[in-house]
């Protein structure tokens, strides 16, 4: 019997990142249900003159929708946050060279040893707008000259009105069981984008985040909710923790 068997799960990321979690959702027998919190829009980046001694994509959006710059910077080395930004550089043909070996953010590839003494480098930072100025920070605080790249923004969702009762009908049946939040971002924009009556169903469900941010940044929203901790917010990683939360629940 597959394991998740009748666990449905609301997956939140945006349309073009969601397939993957939901193939391997339901190759465990689970009912993965799409619901996208944000959209991601492409916007053209400025700058990015000159030659950089690295490029850093902090995600594998900036990754989708900045990889056109690689195109004017063909020998300078890559690194990556986290194994998805890195395996959507791989896939296009692309070497990293930095990546994190114990962990997925920004403060993990940070405390990399090659990116320890960077006085006199030239920088190129891949990301989306607005976001987290940590990596900028850390990079420039260790004498890196960097340039920002912003390729992308997010915006929240807004669902139709048909969405919403769609999916208030899928809380009211029992057919979701779990939440799925794996960026500050995201848990904000679902939380703003839906109903009172949704929110209420949000609360008496377990959410599943990647890190203790995003358990953080869930808790200041004020929900209440069971939160499901997984190691990063790699697909495979999303799904063994909700595979070690059903075995626990069954009692095997």
């Amino acid at each position: 019997m597959q394991p998740l068997r009748g666990v449905g799960v609301l997956v939140t990321r945006p349309a073009h990142q969601a397939n993957r979690l939901c193939r391997l959702l339901e190759a465990q027998g689970a009912a993965a249900y799409p619901f996208a919190a944000i959209r991601i829009e492409p916007i053209a980046p400025h700058g990015a003159a000159g030659s950089f001694d690295l490029v850093v994509f902090v995600s594998a959006n900036a990754v989708r929708f900045g990889s056109a710059l690689l195109q004017s910077h063909r020998e300078a080395p890559l690194a990556a946050v986290g194994p998805a930004t890195a395996r959507a550089l791989i896939e296009l043909g692309h070497r990293v060279s930095i990546q994190p070996t114990g962990g997925f953010d920004s403060e993990s590839l940070l405390a990399d040893s090659r990116l320890r003494d960077l006085a006199g480098r030239r920088l190129l930072l891949v990301k989306g707008v607005g976001g987290r100025r940590l990596m900028e920070q850390g990079l420039t605080a260790r004498g890196a000259s960097v340039e920002v790249a912003e390729v992308y923004r997010r915006t929240q969702a807004a669902p139709a009105a048909a969405r919403l009762k769609e999916l208030e009908d899928r809380f009211a049946a029992g057919r979701l069981h779990v939440v799925t939040a794996t960026s500050a971002e995201i848990a904000a924009a679902l939380w703003g984008c839906v109903t009172f009556e949704l929110q209420a169903h949000l609360q008496r469900v377990p959410w599943l985040v990647p890190s203790d941010r995003v358990a953080q940044a869930v808790r200041a929203l004020g929900i209440e909710a069971p939160l499901l901790r997984a190691a990063s917010a790699d697909d495979q990683d999303l799904v063994a923790e909700l595979l070690r939360w059903r075995s626990g629940e069954s009692g095997a």
